[in-house]
């Protein structure tokens, strides 16, 4: 896997070994990114489910001016972490290693305030609508933030969560990228 497009474009993402995490496929993260450029330069970046984050470490390249990545699987946060390293973001990244519910709870307290978010947990848990609902309540995003739901295409989030409304959505066959602003 590699950096798509920006400063670090072609740079070599580590990904972790086995089955735990799934890196959100080029076409996706290509179509992600370009929907999300006119907003980069807005405000921290949230990567929520992050493994190696590549989705967030993309941000970066394209503009964001910090990202906050939260994963709880080991091998996946030390492959994280080996690229931030690597890449020399380590001033604009930060790494939390909880799960999502405690992590957002944690931000929230901070003050933390996201411009963009993006979320893909695993497909096969109800995390998503959890997530959404969390941050739906508007504690960690910024007016106007956008949050992107990446999800199985035959399990869309509902079009409202709390300060959350639907978008728009772009499908790629059995997964869909749903982005939703959140009210001013």
């Amino acid at each position: 896997m590699r950096v798509l497009a920006g400063e670090l474009k072609g740079q070599r993402l580590i990904t972790p070994k086995g089955r735990t995490t799934r890196p959100t496929a080029d076409q996706v993260r290509i179509a992600c990114l370009d929907t999300l450029m006119p907003y980069l330069e807005a405000g921290p970046f949230l990567d929520l489910f992050a493994g190696a984050g590549g989705v967030g470490i993309e941000g970066l390249s394209r503009g964001a001016p910090s990202a906050v990545f939260v994963e709880e699987d080991r091998a996946a946060i030390a492959a994280l972490a080996d690229n931030v390293k690597r890449l020399g973001l380590g001033e604009r990244a930060r790494i939390i290693r909880a799960d999502v519910t405690r992590a957002l709870a944690t931000l929230a307290s901070e003050g933390a305030r996201f411009a963009v978010v993006f979320l893909d947990p695993p497909y096969d848990s109800l995390q998503s609508a959890e997530t959404l609902d969390r941050l739906g309540e508007g504690a960690c995003l910024a007016p106007g933030a956008i949050v992107v739901a990446q999800h199985p295409t035959k399990v869309p989030p509902a079009p409202n969560c709390g300060a959350l409304g639907l978008w728009k959505s772009r499908r790629f066959g059995e997964t869909t990228l749903t982005f939703f602003r959140a009210r001013a």
